[in-house]
């Protein structure tokens, strides 16, 4: 059974997209090389990194982080799975200011997780992308691109490419300097040349997305 390693070659794979694709190399060349990741070698569990994920969603980094403590200390831990999130009923986490359809997609991720249904770390290891994604997004609350910033920033894989980013989208726009947005389909086609770092080109696109609205600091684009 083929076992993928977290994380790649960035210098490998800056090299790989100058030379494959100008326009894109011109700006990766502007702007510099970006390291490697260093939540790619730490160890994390898939469940606590969704549960966190579905706290984040449509909420500032300040007030997702807010309640996140909240919850911490209603549940005595800084652990999310089953067992911790069994301490607390539902009254008590819309006290913490979790709204009611992250409280539903929370039990959802619990009793999944209770089920065998997750994939921890050691399995991921072993499972293609579009396997762990196939895995993960029948969980209430988590869509496609949740598992992709997974895929890239935590388990580190090289050839992830989020389509249905509007950032992703935007960075290909100003990059091929197009009237209006690649649409996701378009983006897969324009893709096809940074295989197999599409994750190191989406990194770009992300930062060249930035650069057009002159960001003070990057977007942020996945949770700790």
């Amino acid at each position: 059974m083929a076992r993928h390693s977290r994380g790649f070659d960035t210098e490998a794979a800056f090299e790989h997209l100058t030379r494959r694709d100008r326009k894109l190399g011109a700006w990766m060349k502007r702007l510099g090389p970006i390291q490697a990741d260093p939540r790619w070698r730490k160890r994390f569990d898939p469940v606590d990194a969704l549960a966190r994920a579905i706290l984040y969603q449509q909420l500032s980094g300040k007030a997702a982080a807010t309640i996140v403590s909240r919850v911490e200390a209603a549940i005595g831990s800084d652990r999310f799975h089953c067992d911790t999130l069994g301490r607390i009923d539902d009254p008590a986490m819309r006290a913490c200011g979790v709204s009611g359809n992250k409280t539903l997609a929370l039990r959802d991720l619990a009793l999944r997780e209770s089920r065998g249904e997750i994939p921890d770390l050691k399995r991921m290891s072993t499972m293609h992308g579009d396997d762990i994604v196939a895995a993960l997004v029948p969980i209430r609350g988590i869509g496609r691109w949740t598992v992709e910033m997974m895929l890239m920033f935590r388990l580190g894989r090289p050839d992830v490419l989020p389509v249905d980013d509007l950032g992703i989208r935007k960075g290909a726009q100003r990059v091929d300097k197009l009237d209006e947005m690649p649409t996701p389909k378009e983006l897969i086609e324009r893709g096809e040349r940074w295989g197999p770092y599409r994750t190191y080109a989406s990194m770009y696109l992300w930062r060249i997305a930035d650069a057009a609205i002159k960001a003070k600091t990057p977007t942020k684009r996945s949770q700790d």
